[in-house]
């Protein structure tokens, strides 16, 4: 099976570091490709590579058979599936509709704090003081992690390992990391060991990067 995935701007994507994770964590061989967002051209190379004209894009060529995934969290299902060795989604079906349903909240809710603080992953911009719904936002995923945390232990979601409903977490940490945003106890012990994952260390290389060459 030959895996392509094509992701975006590394500092600004926060979508394809969320389909990145996964199949960095799955362990399977990959090739990787990156569209540079926000130019003249981009909507147009896109639309090329993905139906959806959206980043990322997982291309599958398994055989005689070549599809493609390009939503992040159909992505995140689909290693969890082709590698469960890599412990993706909890073991527990309890935990694991657990992760699930944090993951999709993740997916779909949010708004206010995606708009206000845009994911600058390798960029310090403190100051910018939360809106209402910026707040609001921020509060519930403080909650949804203390949650997760008291009943996993730690030091990741739903235990040990580092999984997809981290992955789906980890550009807010890089939000929280570039907009000064506090916390404290479980919350922030949960960011900082998700900031300093090697992932996210690899990813912020890339990033910083980008910052180096003027190319964001």
């Amino acid at each position: 099976m030959k895996l392509t995935l094509t992701v975006g701007t590394k500092n600004w994507s926060s979508w394809s570091l969320r389909g990145w994770l996964p199949v960095k964590l799955s362990g399977l061989p990959f090739e990787e490709r990156l569209v540079r967002l926000r130019q003249d051209d981009t909507q147009s190379s896109v639309k090329t590579i993905s139906p959806s004209g959206l980043v990322p894009l997982l291309k599958v060529e398994d055989g005689p058979r070549s599809f493609e995934i390009w939503d992040s969290l159909a992505i995140a299902e689909f290693m969890a599936e082709i590698a469960p060795l890599a412990g993706l989604w909890p073991g527990d079906p309890v935990a694991r509709a657990k992760a699930r349903a944090v993951c999709a909240e993740m997916h779909s809710g949010f708004p206010e704090l995606r708009r206000q603080y845009s994911m600058e992953f390798a960029r310090h911009m403190p100051g910018q003081e939360p809106t209402e719904g910026t707040a609001k936002a921020i509060a519930r995923i403080k909650d949804v992690w203390t949650r997760c945390l008291d009943e996993s232990g730690g030091p990741y979601l739903f235990g040990a390992a580092f999984g997809n409903a981290d992955a789906f977490y980890a550009p807010i940490v890089s939000r929280f990391h570039s907009y000064d945003v506090r916390l404290d106890g479980a919350a922030k012990a949960y960011a900082d060991a998700v900031w300093h994952h090697p992932l996210m260390r690899e990813w912020f290389k890339a990033a910083a990067d980008e910052v180096a060459q003027g190319l964001v």
